[in-house]
């Protein structure tokens, strides 16, 4: 008799049912990790741009969104005293996904600037 038995037929099934799982669940970790990568960059070079953009206009305080392009992040910025005399904090936090995400960049600077 030539032939897999019922049970070795299983058998290999049921691994090979176990190596696409993992395969696939490693997959889709990786694949929100890119994700996750992808929208703390764009936030970061977003915040980046709008610290630039506030440094030359003066502004001290505000809150916006990135609209037309990016209407689903949103910033706000603060000035803060720093802890050396003459200097001023601009901190910006930028929120995205609703603001379940955000992150915070600061930037000293003379006060009167």
């Amino acid at each position: 008799m030539k032939g897999f038995t019922l049970l070795e037929v299983m058998v290999a099934l049921a691994i090979i049912a176990g190596v696409l799982m993992t395969v696939l669940s490693s997959f889709s970790h990786h694949l929100e990790i890119a994700s996750r990568d992808r929208a703390e960059t764009v936030a970061m070079l977003l915040a980046r741009t709008k610290l630039d953009d506030s440094r030359l206009k003066g502004e001290k305080a505000g809150t916006g969104t990135f609209a037309p392009d990016w209407p689903d992040i949103s910033w706000q910025l603060a000035s803060e005293p720093a802890p050396w005399p003459g200097i001023e904090r601009l901190a910006l936090t930028v929120s995205w996904d609703r603001g379940a995400h955000r992150l915070s960049l600061a930037h000293y600077r003379e006060k009167g600037l």
